[in-house]
């Protein structure tokens, strides 16, 4: 019965404080680690986005990378 409770009460854990990995029903694409970015479509602009100067890898399918050096939507310093 103990061990019942803990894998519940971990089951439970998880839901409440494990961050989901989608926005808006879309799921993260992964040529953008570290962020959560939905796949096309619909094709995103820099400013339809919050995140700047994240690392990109792969397929860049939003094309943030315009200068391919592995970061998306750099700022200018």
């Amino acid at each position: 019965m103990k061990s019942l409770f803990l894998a519940l009460a971990a089951a439970l854990f998880l839901m409440i404080v494990a961050k989901p990995t989608t926005v808006t029903g879309a799921a993260c694409d992964p040529s953008y680690p570290g962020v959560c970015i939905p796949s096309p479509p619909p094709d995103l602009d820099c400013g339809d986005i919050s995140h700047r100067n994240f690392r990109v890898v792969g397929s860049d399918p939003h094309r943030f990378d315009g200068d391919k050096d592995g970061i998306g939507c750099e700022t200018r310093r």
